[in-house]
């Protein structure tokens, strides 16, 4: 039986877990999750936010690798996609020197999940584009805010390393070992979860136009 994780490598298993070592690295978004909330008290929806979906994130990710149902790429897909798009909505309202509406973020999210029923190349090519405007507004909040910069570069960085290692850990890739209990899949979890977590002191914290 095909299941939408069968492209990250791990073996599944019998029973809940099906992928044991992808499914228990997802709860490093959960705690990445739990301590932007813990932290974020007081600061803003934006930070609530943020940690809420950054939670979300983990759990579907859980569902995906875990039990894998046919149905786990929506809980898997949406809060992602939606905690990309808050990332780069935030950074464009740090670099307008304002706050915008929660539609910026909440409308790509629903343009992504409608389109990925399209084909599995429209759904990567949606998910795709989303990322890459987080990661260019990012990169421009990275260029315009001083007092942002490291703390921004070190996310990015952790994120970068662990998009190359997932990608070259998927099924069929060089790094690729379906047996292991060191997956590549799994390292791109928690490097991500760090990516996230590093990221939150920057959430929210909007200052004047760079002009």
């Amino acid at each position: 039986m095909d299941r939408p994780a069968d492209n990250d490598c791990e073996l599944f298993g019998e029973g809940f877990w099906g992928q044991p070592v992808n499914s228990a690295t997802s709860f490093a978004f959960v705690l990445a999750g739990l301590a932007i909330l813990a932290a974020g008290r007081g600061r803003g929806s934006a930070r609530v936010t943020y940690g809420i979906l950054t939670v979300a994130t983990g759990l579907g990710s859980v569902i995906f690798h875990g039990p894998a149902p046919s149905w786990a790429g929506l809980p898997h897909d949406v809060p992602l996609v939606a905690l990309v798009a808050f990332v780069g909505a935030d950074a464009a309202a740090d670099l307008a020197g304002r706050r915008l509406p929660a539609v910026w973020w909440v409308v790509p999210t629903l343009v992504v999940v409608v389109v990925s029923e399209v084909s599995e190349p429209a759904r990567l090519a949606a998910q795709g584009s989303v990322a890459a405007l987080a990661v260019g507004a990012s990169l421009l909040r990275w260029y315009y805010r001083r007092e942002f910069r490291r703390t921004i570069l070190t996310s990015l960085v952790l994120l970068g390393t662990g998009a190359l290692v997932g990608t070259l850990s998927r099924s069929g890739g060089p790094l690729c070992a379906p047996e292991s209990v060191l997956q590549g899949h799994s390292a791109w979890h928690v490097l991500a979860a760090l990516a996230l977590w590093r990221l939150a002191p920057v959430i929210g914290r909007h200052t004047s136009s760079p002009g």
